[in-house]
């Protein structure tokens, strides 16, 4: 997540979605007082900065407009140009399980990933549910209750989508290209028919807001 009150923006990061690459473009362009937080280079260095903050949820890389909610009023939220990246569920999810066999963490869907294959992985009832439960607009309800979403950014539509951020900003980024995990480019090669349907049912709430399909 970067707050930026210089430029009247909140850059909520959603997992596996390519944030990193845009959290790091806009680093480039920070301004001295912007907040971030997450393991970029300027986010590690800034952290102290929030040392004594009091919020109702946790400050990381991950963190939702709820959980910054003591940092920022919500009525300073709702002022901001709040926005995210989201992508095509299935691929997604591809990317989270190859993301998680790489960790070392002991974390219950780490070793999830590690001791299943894809579709056992994709099927079990921890993981789904978990999957389920944070759709996109999860990420950007504040602690009232209300979303306050300026602009998703579907990271296959990147260039198109992402016009109304740069409009904002006044200026245009180019995204470092970072390194991708070890797994098949098609995401399709993953799945059964089942197993497409079954995601089709966990993420339905973000492939009917943005469009996705799996094809």
């Amino acid at each position: 997540m970067i707050i930026s009150r210089g430029r009247s923006y909140i850059f909520v990061h959603i997992p596996k979605t390519g944030g990193t690459s845009l959290a790091l473009a806009l680093e480039g362009r920070a301004m001295k007082d912007d907040i971030m937080l997450g393991d970029t280079p300027k986010a590690l260095k800034r952290r102290r900065r929030l040392k004594d903050a009091q919020t109702r949820g946790r400050l990381w890389k991950h963190s939702t407009l709820a959980d910054i909610d003591g940092l920022l009023r919500p009525e300073e939220i709702a002022g901001m140009f709040c926005f995210t990246l989201v992508r095509n569920p299935w691929d997604r999810m591809v990317s989270y399980y190859h993301w998680l066999r790489e960790q070392s963490l002991d974390h219950p869907a780490m070793r999830r990933a590690k001791a299943l294959e894809f579709s056992g992985f994709l099927n079990d009832p921890l993981v789904a549910a978990s999957f389920a439960r944070f759709p996109a607009r999860s990420y950007l309800t504040d602690a009232s209750g209300a979303e306050r979403a300026a602009l998703y950014i579907r990271l296959e539509h990147f260039e198109v989508d992402a016009a109304p951020l740069w409009r904002h900003l006044g200026f245009a980024l180019d995204l470092p290209r970072l390194n991708a995990s070890a797994r098949l480019s098609d995401y399709r090669r993953y799945y059964s028919d089942a197993d497409a349907d079954r995601l089709a049912i966990i993420a339905a709430d973000d492939i009917r807001r943005f469009g996705y399909r799996f094809e």
